[in-house]
């Protein structure tokens, strides 16, 4: 029995695919808010990636803007003025008209006022003149603005007037029973006359409303066709859905867009119907509306704001449109100026018309343009996250760790593609979040348990050969164990050799345990500068060190490497040098040299014992300029094969063309000083330099004594300036025989 619950227990990856499955599974069920959220916004992305899409024409927008505003006066206007826009309209053949508006107020008219005020005190002073009475009452008709606004609606017959729902009910405490009462009554020519209930669907989960605001009562009254225009946002803020739907008291209520599309369309027959779990469809005449659950549509964006014709009121008024451009149209007024502007965040931008987005509903249920999101979606999204997952468990453990970050990408890649792909061909919102995550979960899981499993064996490894192996070559054989063998292959490197100078004569002043910690002390600092730039460690000789760039990584800028350790081991150098003057103990100074070249680089030794290293002239020569800086008073010097790598990101001065030790080939030798941004403060001295230098491979003795001379005047202490003015001297007395090539010959190393 423990046997089978070891087995059952034991990790595998298979096992952590099922589990990671399970729990986005799970997560899908519940629905988690964090997930819904980004699902939500890879939708927006998914909805802009798409573009913009023509609208299908129908709709046009009456825009209260910054223009209409200057040209008509500020908002609100006189209820004559919207009288005028209605008749305007009417006569240019507008088919429906629709007011993201509410008239909740009467209009605001000192003239009526006046009127009201006069009647009243001719009534009271016993005047009972029928003719002033007429007159008064003439008078009052002219100056209710809005009587005059519900007669042009009254005449228009094509009007659909909006209004919004209370859906708090702290926001209804204030209203009476019977204020109430009459707003119902004023929005009744909004209620669905026809509902399909299936069996237990009593109560389907809609919005539900505790009161509305209705415009005035002459305006519903004149009106033969209202909605609401309610808009609620998600988490985030965004209107993705909008509400067909809402229940207030025992009837049910149409949307602005929905009410306003039955009137264009000549009054089909509108249906909602109400199954057990809730809002099934809505049916304009032929048209099946998706719906979710509680009777709201997926708003399918066409674009950004102005994806629908923008026509300024003003321009309407003031006959700036043509009759052709309204006629058979469905006119929606609404607001857009800054500070009346009903603003909205949608999917592709943060400022959008509210206004616009009923157009947008009207042209996605007038087109069939609906974006699907049914029940069966939400299953197939079940079926995607087990066989996504399925396919990542079986697939990634069968590849080597590095192909297996490329299928991983491959298939992660190619189901966010083919979920574009149906989203922008079909308009179906298939899930993005839950798989992808799965499956990226399911790489991560895998990758650590190979990750765990394989250091597992990696230790053994350690275990067996890190006392006769370097580490490096340890680690190098545990990504390639067939690199446990004799020899080595081909590679370009950087070697660099340092040495402290004097080492004899500074022991000499030391006790050997003294000796012992100052070069511990100094071999750990410079080491601890090696392995910042990634260095080989290649092995201690004595007090000094050799190192290795380019290996056993690859490095393309191996030489860069190379130059910045040796210019940091100086400055660690000249700290390591304030802190023993402090203590005492003896000044120390290094030589460093550098070379780029082809050498070989592997496992060197026996069949007992090797090591991991490298081996080549290139390496014999950068160990003979570590020498010659002491012919040179230098501390770095690099050859003309690592100059030719770095030139462009240190500054260096040439300092002679040498046949070193050992080498048959003159090699062109290079002090480096430091960053080349930094050139400024040495870029005189070393110009002089180069003019002395240039001088002196001419044969020009006297005027490269010249040159050289005048380095010293910038920099007294300049030692191959020094070097050069003695060459100089000698070879005026004793001028070379044949012809002269300005190579210099090493005769130590």
């Amino acid at each position: 029995m423990k046997v089978r619950w070891k087995r059952i227990l034991t990790v595998s990856p298979l096992k952590i695919a099922l589990l990671v499955i399970l729990i986005s599974l799970f997560l899908f069920f519940i629905d988690a808010p964090f997930l819904r959220f980004m699902e939500l916004k890879a939708l927006d992305l998914r909805m802009v990636s798409r573009g913009a899409l023509p609208s299908g024409g129908e709709t046009v927008i009456a825009a209260i803007d910054e223009k209409s505003l200057s040209e008509l006066g500020r908002w609100p206007w006189p209820r004559t003025t919207i009288a005028t826009l209605v008749d305007v309209l009417k006569n240019h053949g507008a088919k429906a008209v629709g007011f993201d508006i509410v008239f909740a107020e009467p209009d605001a008219n000192s003239s009526l006022k006046t009127v009201a005020e006069l009647s009243k005190e001719v009534k009271d002073s016993g005047i009972r003149d029928t003719r002033i009475f007429g007159l008064l009452e003439q008078k009052q008709t002219l100056a209710d603005t809005d009587a005059a606004l519900a007669r042009s609606i009254e005449k228009a017959m094509n009007i659909t007037l909006g209004y919004f729902f209370h859906i708090n009910e702290k926001e209804v405490g204030h209203l009476t029973e019977k204020n109430i009462a009459v707003g119902e009554e004023s929005i009744a020519n909004s209620r669905f006359q026809m509902i399909r209930t299936k069996k237990g669907a009593d109560d389907p989960p809609v919005i539900h409303a505790y009161a509305a605001q209705p415009n005035i009562p002459k305006l519903s009254e004149a009106a033969e066709n209202s909605g609401y225009f309610n808009a609620f946002p998600d988490s985030d803020g965004v209107i993705r859905w909008s509400p067909l739907v809402i229940r207030f008291r025992n009837h049910y209520y149409t949307s602005m867009a929905l009410s306003l599309l039955q009137q264009y369309l000549e009054w089909p027959m509108l249906v909602p119907s109400f199954a057990e779990y809730g809002v099934e469809n809505i049916l304009l005449d032929r048209i099946k509306i998706p719906t979710d659950e509680s009777g709201r549509l997926l708003v399918n964006y066409l674009g950004p704001a102005k994806t629908f014709p923008h026509y300024s009121v003003s321009d309407i008024l003031n006959g700036r449109i043509s009759a052709d451009q309204l006629k058979g149209k469905i006119v929606i007024v609404g607001a857009t100026a800054t500070g009346i502007y009903d603003l909205r965040v949608t999917p592709f931008s943060t400022v959008y018309p509210g206004v616009e987005i009923h157009a947008t509903i009207i042209d996605n249920i007038l087109h069939r343009n609906f974006l699907i999101h049914s029940d069966w979606i939400k299953f197939l999204d079940i079926c995607i996250i087990i066989v996504a997952g399925l396919i990542m468990g079986f697939a990634v453990p069968r590849v080597k760790a590095v192909a297996g970050i490329g299928l991983s990408l491959a298939l992660i890649g190619a189901f966010v593609l083919a979920n574009a792909a149906i989203f922008i061909r079909y308009n179906v919102w298939m899930n993005l979040i839950y798989p992808l995550l799965t499956m990226m979960t399911i790489y991560l899981g895998i990758t650590v348990y190979r990750y765990v499993t394989e250091e597992r064996e990696k230790k053994k490894v350690r275990g067996a050969f890190q006392y006769y192996l370097t580490a490096s070559v340890v680690n190098e054989i545990l990504k390639d164990p067939s690199k446990l063998k004799l020899g080595g292959d081909k590679k370009n490197l950087s070697v660099m050799f340092s040495d402290i100078r004097g080492f004899t004569s500074i022991s000499e002043k030391l006790t050997p345990e003294e000796l012992v910690h100052l070069l511990n002390e100094y071999l750990t600092a410079m080491t601890d500068v090696v392995f910042k730039y990634d260095g080989l460690l290649d092995k201690y000789i004595g007090d000094a060190i050799m190192a290795v760039f380019g290996a056993p990584l690859d490095q393309p800028d191996h030489a860069i490497r190379a130059c910045r350790t040796a210019i940091e081991m100086m400055t660690e150098l000249r700290r390591l040098r304030e802190k023993w003057a402090a203590e005492g103990r003896p000044d120390v100074n290094i030589g460093v040299g550098i070379n780029t070249g082809d050498m070989v680089v592997g496992n060197m030794g026996s069949q007992m014992r090797f090591d991991y290293t490298v081996m080549g002239d290139s390496v014999n020569l950068a160990s003979r300029l570590e020498g010659t800086n002491k012919e040179y008073g230098t501390n770095i010097i690099i050859s003309e094969f690592t100059h030719e790598q770095v030139k462009d990101e240190f500054f260096c001065r040439e300092l002679d063309f040498v046949q070193v030790k050992g080498k048959k080939r003159p090699v062109r030798i290079f002090e480096l000083f430091g960053d080349r941004k930094e050139a400024a403060q040495w870029q005189e001295f070393v110009s002089r330099f180069e003019t002395g230098l240039a001088d002196y491979r001419a044969g020009y003795w006297d005027e490269a004594l010249a040159a050289f001379r005048s380095v010293l005047e910038v920099r007294p202490e300049d030692y191959p300036s020094q070097l050069y003015i003695g060459r100089c001297e000698a070879l005026k007395e004793h001028p070379p025989e044949g012809a002269w090539d300005g190579v210099f010959t090493m005769k130590t190393k």
